[in-house]
């Protein structure tokens, strides 16, 4: 097992003997990357004591032994089924699950076919676990981040008046690439004129014009972890007043945001900070979403600001 996966084993292995689960079975997708390494589409894991057990089907074996080593690898369709016979082969009789990762009709199903052994929710929180990013994380991030600002600004040599939205976001995604993003964050969002007032506007053909404010929000994927970025341009032209109010109010909601961030204090306080400037400023009602949020392995996670 790569180290980075191993400490987070660990660290999730400590969580576990905190609640006193001996298995934690592991379903989301994103847990199952983030704890082993695994990137493909079906998988579950197994996390006992002493064993890491890793569930996928026959079209990823070979990308399961190259990207998670050090797990013992059960190839199978029925992943759940195989993996819960395995922890009773193992002695072990009860396994936690995220309740939030497993439908209620499974965890139904599952439990009348396994009555060896209990598969129960668990409190372990490994969200938790993935909030705290290591080293190789943030420096993932912040190359997502890079090449996020390096594709914008080579985009802005060429926006031209009467381009269409579509044509920018997909020139800007192609950009992302060619500074060397695999893959983009989402779709991005280009938003000109009154489609700039829709938090997440669909671009459109609508071209754009002179004295439109522009709302890029958009992001590069890098080793699997997203940047997210937003900017508000005003095109070919001096920003009147009013933009340049509603600008002003946005900067300082910001900084009062940054200037509250700190160890032990809540998201809450901190959009709270923040939503203060723009509700004295008398824009609240059009504040209705959150300050922020975390990033990493998927575009929005915790710890959210709000």
């Amino acid at each position: 097992m790569r180290p980075a996966h191993a400490r987070r084993i660990a660290r999730l292995r400590t969580l576990m003997a905190t609640a006193g689960a001996r298995g934690l079975l592991v379903t989301d997708l994103t847990d199952v990357q983030y704890l082993c390494g695994f990137s493909g589409s079906n998988a579950a894991l197994l996390v006992l004591e002493d064993e890491v057990l890793l569930a996928t089907d026959g079209r990823y074996r070979l990308q399961a032994e190259n990207e998670a080593p050090g797990t013992t690898l059960i190839v199978t369709r029925q992943l759940v089924a195989e993996l819960l016979t395995a922890a009773g082969e193992r002695g072990v009789r009860q396994v936690g699950f995220d309740a939030a990762a497993m439908s209620v009709a499974s965890w139904r199903r599952i439990t009348a076919e396994f009555s060896d052994v209990d598969l129960e929710p668990s409190d372990v929180d490994i969200t938790g676990i993935r909030a705290v990013k290591d080293a190789e994380e943030l420096a993932s991030v912040r190359e997502a981040c890079a090449i996020s600002v390096r594709a914008l600004a080579r985009l802005l040599d060429d926006i031209e008046v009467g381009m269409g939205e579509i044509e920018i976001a997909r020139r800007l995604e192609w950009l992302m690439g060619l500074e060397g993003a695999p893959d983009r964050s989402f779709d991005s969002i280009v938003a000109g004129g009154p489609h700039s007032a829709i938090p997440h506007h669909q671009p459109t053909d609508r071209p754009i014009a002179a004295g439109d404010l522009l709302k890029i929000d958009f992001g590069a994927a890098f080793e699997g972890y997203h940047a997210d970025c937003t900017r508000t341009f005003v095109v070919a032209a001096e920003p009147d007043d009013w933009q340049r109010q509603i600008h002003a109010v946005v900067a300082a909601a910001q900084t009062a945001g940054m200037q509250a961030l700190a160890p032990g204090v809540s998201g809450q306080q901190v959009d709270a900070a923040a939503r203060a400037v723009i509700q004295d400023a008398g824009y609240g009602e059009f504040y209705s979403h959150g300050l922020g949020h975390g990033v990493g392995l998927q575009i929005h996670e915790v710890p959210f600001l709000g």
